[in-house]
């Protein structure tokens, strides 16, 4: 196997470094040049989710790499994901996902968040009347499960799950998830939850590794750091690529947003560093701070989740 890529609990395995397709303004045909662009520097793992709205986008620059021959369908991981409004029925969501990518099967399938949605609701910052009560997990996991069974996925996961809610979902998955996807970088290390994911057999996958830079809800603290940014000129390198490599070193795979040239090929370069222990302890002593903490997930009346805590079950 591949250094660049590992295997995972359901047999199949990813490249540890992705191209995530969100981006504030979802204008097609940046995200498609971005796709390009990408493709031809080597990224072949590829992140999207209904809400994202960018499937179509990422659909349609793959399928024009494939027919140029650029790349084959086996060669590309791509990961889409389930929204709190599809919970009910993970098939017909999926299904309206593989149309939107021009695809018959995506290699994952995410839960986006432990959090179910009234049918409506179709923008990613719900309103109170929006939220279900009952989160009713198990019947959503079974549609997962079915998904998987169906070929409709190669794979199952979640994201935004804390080691709490992984410990309850193995308690009656039949399928466990092969992959959660959470925000993870040198100032939100995630140890807990890396452990037991790690226990488990689960892969963890880091969005905003890098802390978000260039999001409205993100951060420069990690880029900016001046224990980063000293191990960056000790390396020769960009406090990016430190940040990511600190990321790939724990055995997470990594998912970095930017569609600026420039820096996807700096990005693709993190995997030259190398990191010593001194290096990684500096890191460890960092202060941490969660940057995405999902507010709007939360409410007094409505939401299952009264407070920051109970969603993520005091990890935070």
């Amino acid at each position: 196997m591949r250094s660049d890529q590992v295997r995972l609990n359901c047999g199949i395995t990813i490249p540890v470094l992705g191209l995530g397709t969100y981006s504030f303004d979802n204008h097609r045909e940046t995200t498609q040049l971005a796709v390009h662009k990408a493709l031809k520097m080597g990224y072949r793992h590829f992140d999207t989710a209904k809400i994202y709205g960018s499937e179509p986008a990422l659909g349609n620059a793959l399928t024009e790499s494939m027919l140029e021959g650029t790349v084959k369908r086996e060669d590309v991981f791509v990961t889409s994901k389930l929204w709190g409004s599809d919970h009910d029925d993970p098939v017909s969501a999926l299904n309206q996902t593989l149309k939107n990518l021009g695809m018959e099967y995506v290699d994952m399938y995410l839960v986006h968040w432990p959090v179910r949605l009234k049918p409506w609701t179709c923008y990613p910052v719900p309103k109170e009347e929006d939220f279900e009560q009952q989160l009713e997990f198990e019947a959503t996991w079974a549609g997962m499960e079915k998904c998987l069974d169906m070929g409709l996925c190669r794979g199952i996961g979640v994201s935004n799950f804390s080691s709490t809610k992984i410990q309850r979902l193995l308690d009656f998955a039949s399928v466990p998830p092969a992959i959660n996807q959470v925000e993870m970088h040198p100032m939100w290390r995630q140890s807990k939850l890396r452990e037991i994911c790690a226990d488990n057999k689960i892969h963890v996958s880091a969005y905003s590794p890098l802390g978000g830079p260039g999001n409205s809800w993100g951060s420069t603290a990690v880029v900016e750091s001046p224990v980063i940014k000293s191990i960056a000129l000790k390396h020769k390198a960009t406090p990016a690529q430190v940040a990511l490599k600190w990321g790939l070193t724990k055995g997470a795979s990594v998912i970095v947003k930017s569609f600026n040239e420039e820096r996807m090929r700096e990005n693709m370069a993190s995997f030259n560093i190398k990191l010593d222990d001194e290096d990684l302890l500096q890191i460890d002593n960092l202060e941490e701070r969660k940057i995405m903490r999902g507010e709007y997930l939360v409410n007094e009346t409505t939401s299952p989740y009264r407070t920051l805590g109970e969603l993520w079950d005091n990890e935070i």
